[in-house]
C-alpha cells in the first residue's frame, strides 16, 4: 500500500560537544492523503526535528521519507517545495516586514510560474478572501496586522502555490484563545475545501482535540504512542500520554471525570 507520506526508521543524529546526541530515533509513521496528524510532546521531544526533516531542512541521519511512493532526496526539487509548505509559529518569519501582504503572497505564484502574470494580482485578492481578510489588505504591511491577521497571511502564502501537504508549527501558541479558536476552524475548513493533509506540531494536546484525526505522542525523541484522537483522549496507553492529557486545562464534568480516571490510573501503575 502506497502512503501519502511515510517515515521508516528514521532517527537524527546531532554532534553535540563531541558527543552524539538522538534527537529522533527510529520513527516509523505513515500519514494518508487528506488527514489531520498531530504530533505532539514537550520541548525537547524530537516534534520540530520531525518537522524538519518532512521539509527538507535537514535529512535523516538513518532511514527514509517518502511521497507519494517515491524516496524524497535530501536536496528537495521545486516541485517537492511547491507541494509541501510550512506555517511556522511566528508569521513575521515567513513574512518579509519590507514587503507588503501582496508583495508575500505573489512571491510564491511567480517563483512557480502559477497562472497567468496578468491575473496574480487578482489571485491574491482570492488568497485573502479565502482565510477570511478583505483582499484591499494586499497593499498593506505585516506589521500593521494584528497577530491572528498575520497568520491567515502566512497561510495564505502557504496555500498560494497550490500545496498538498501542510507542515503547521505551532501555528496558534503566540494567538490569545479566542484568535486560536478562529484560525483552527480557518484550518479545518480549509483542509476539507482543498483536501489539504497536515501534519500539525503543538506541545499542547487540547489544541488538536478538534481538528487531528490521529495523534503521535514524542517522549525524548521516541515515538510513544500513536492513535485515533478519541482513543488517546478518552483511553491513552501510555503514562506520558496521560500526564500529558492531565496537564490540559479542565472544563467540564466530564473532563473533570476523564482526569481523575486518568490520574487514577497513574497512581496505580506507578
Amino acid at each position: 500500500m502506497t502512503h501519502f507520506l511515510s517515515l521508516r526508521s528514521v532517527s537524527k543524529i546531532f554532534a553535540q560537544g563531541g558527543h552524539e546526541v538522538r534527537a529522533v530515533e527510529d520513527v516509523s509513521i505513515d500519514v494518508e492523503e487528506g488527514e489531520c496528524l498531530a504530533i505532539v510532546g514537550e520541548s525537547g521531544s524530537g516534534k520540530s526535528t520531525i518537522a524538519n526533516m518532512i521539509l527538507g531542512i535537514y535529512p535523516p541521519s538513518i532511514g527514509t521519507i517518502s511521497y507519494r511512493g517515491e524516496l524524497l532526496p535530501a536536496r528537495r526539487t521545486l516541485a517537492h517545495r511547491r507541494a509541501i509548505q510550512l506555517v511556522q509559529q511566528n508569521p513575521l518569519s515567513s513574512l518579509n516586514p519590507q514587503r507588503s501582504v501582496g508583495a508575500s503572497l505573489r512571491l510564491p505564484l511567480d517563483v512557480h510560474g502559477l497562472g497567468e502574470r496578468a491575473r496574480r494580482r487578482d489571485r491574491v485578492g482570492q488568497l485573502l478572501e479565502e482565510v477570511g481578510l478583505p483582499a484591499d489588505y494586499a497593499r498593506r504591511s505585516p506589521g500593521s496586522l494584528s497577530g491572528g491577521q498575520r497568520q491567515r497571511v502566512a497561510i495564505a502564502r502557504a496555500l498560494a502555490c497550490e500545496s498538498e501537504l501542510v507542515v503547521l508549527d505551532e501555528p496558534t501558541s503566540a494567538l490569545d484563545v479566542l484568535v486560536q479558536a478562529r484560525v483552527l476552524k480557518l484550518l479545518d475548513g480549509l483542509r476539507r475545501k482543498r483536501g489539504l493533509t497536515y501534519v500539525f506540531i503543538t506541545h499542547d494536546l487540547s489544541v488538536v482535540r478538534n481538528i487531528a484525526d490521529r495523534v503521535a505522542v514524542f517522549e525524548r525523541g521516541r515515538l510513544v504512542e500513536l492513535n485515533q484522537t478519541g482513543k488517546i483522549f478518552s483511553d491513552p496507553d501510555h503514562d506520558y500520554t496521560r500526564r500529558l492529557i492531565g496537564a490540559v486545562p479542565v472544563v467540564t464534568a466530564e473532563e473533570v471525570r476523564l482526569r481523575d480516571r486518568l490520574m487514577k490510573k497513574e497512581n496505580a501503575s506507578a
